[in-house]
């Protein structure tokens, strides 16, 4: 287990055996493969273990200091694994730019939005297995495929990617239990990036009615690096504002993160989008997922859906309009990705001199 230092890795394991966190926690999770009983230590303790590595990191005399070679490695130097043990999975559909968009290229300018949108955020329950950390290559799907002159079966030929964030809970709640939206943050433990593949010619023959499911369970890949909930509290902002809801998804508060995120093909940007312009907040992701009765579990992944603002749109069916409008790719006109291709995304924050960067999320398409 490690926490990253600028251009360096600590490795806590080496930190907890030099006695550094002594009097906060005795059990030793920090040599686990998964971060999950690490994240079960509960909010208190995992705060109060960040700020132990912070007042470490800024003291001169410390040990990490006078044994640097013990503690840090490179970054460039080590290999990186899955953060969580994913339970259960549910990706969003929340920013509603994002949605009109789609609407209009589907549905038209007179009814982008579906009858239930603007009333609940909308999900799915996707599959835990496939999803894989930055840098695992990514297979293009095989599927059923309709076309004018018939059904086939083949590779998909809209294959896409979705930038998302992903939420991951920190605190498990009981069967039965509805979290309440006000109290929703005391769930999460952190986010991470993540992209949500989907073969687009297959998802849009057999979403009806249940929705998406061979188009999207081959593989999401998510960032290693998880920022904490509490490292983004100064890049807190108020939330647009939002038509009447039903009082158990009124959030008092309203507020989001202003995070900004770019997408790249082959090295080229294809995007830039903003996460304070979406329309459900996380808190109400939760307090939605969970009013049925429906229990959240340590290590689930809440993925926000594609993060698409004014400008910014977050996948390629969006920027190319279903292959109406290709994009120039190092000279070549390109609206979906193809062998070979290399999808990159980097998100950070800045704010009065305050700079939080969430990496990047990596995947290579190949046959």
């Amino acid at each position: 287990m490690c926490t990253r230092i600028g251009d360096y890795v600590l490795d806590l394991k080496e930190f907890f055996d030099a006695g550094l966190f002594s009097g906060e926690v005795d059990i030793d999770v920090f040599e686990n493969e998964f971060l999950n009983d690490f994240i079960s230590l509960g909010k208190e303790k995992t705060v109060a273990l960040r700020d132990i590595i912070k007042k470490q990191i800024s003291f001169d005399r410390s040990l990490l200091a006078k044994d640097f070679s013990r503690f840090f490695y490179k970054f460039d130097e080590v290999t990186m694994y899955l953060p969580i043990r994913v339970g259960d999975y549910t990706d969003f559909y929340s920013s509603r730019h994002h949605a009109e968009n789609v609407g209009r290229i589907f549905r038209g300018d007179e009814d982008p939005l579906t009858p239930n949108w603007l009333h609940m955020p909308i999900a799915y329950h996707g599959r835990s297995s496939s999803i894989v950390v930055s840098e695992t290559d990514i297979k293009i799907p095989w599927g059923q495929i309709k076309k004018e002159d018939g059904l086939y079966f083949e590779r998909s030929n809209k294959l896409d990617f979705e930038l998302e964030l992903g939420t991951i809970i920190g605190k498990s709640s009981q069967f039965g239990e509805r979290i309440d939206v006000d109290h929703a943050g005391e769930y999460i433990f952190g986010f991470c990036m993540l992209n949500d593949w989907s073969a687009r010619d297959i998802q849009s023959w057999e979403y009806r009615p249940l929705g998406p499911f061979l188009g999207k369970n081959f593989a999401t890949t998510i960032s290693p690096w998880i920022i904490t909930l509490e490292a983004l509290e100064p890049f807190i902002v108020k939330a647009q504002g939002q038509e009447k809801v039903l009082e158990y998804l009124n959030d008092s508060k309203l507020s989001t993160y202003d995070i900004k995120f770019s997408a790249f093909v082959n090295g080229v940007e294809v995007t830039e989008t903003n996460f304070s312009k979406m329309y459900w907040t996380v808190n109400q992701q939760i307090a939605h997922h969970t009013v049925g009765g429906c229990n959240l579990r340590v290590g689930d992944l809440l993925g926000s859906g594609t993060i698409s603002d004014e400008k910014g749109k977050g996948c390629l069916l969006e920027i190319c309009k279903d292959g109406k409008e290709p994009i120039n790719i190092n000279g070549e006109n390109q609206s979906y990705l193809k062998i070979n291709d290399e999808v990159v995304f980097r998100g950070k924050c800045e704010n009065e001199g305050v700079r939080l960067g969430f990496g990047e999320v990596k995947g290579i398409i190949i046959s």
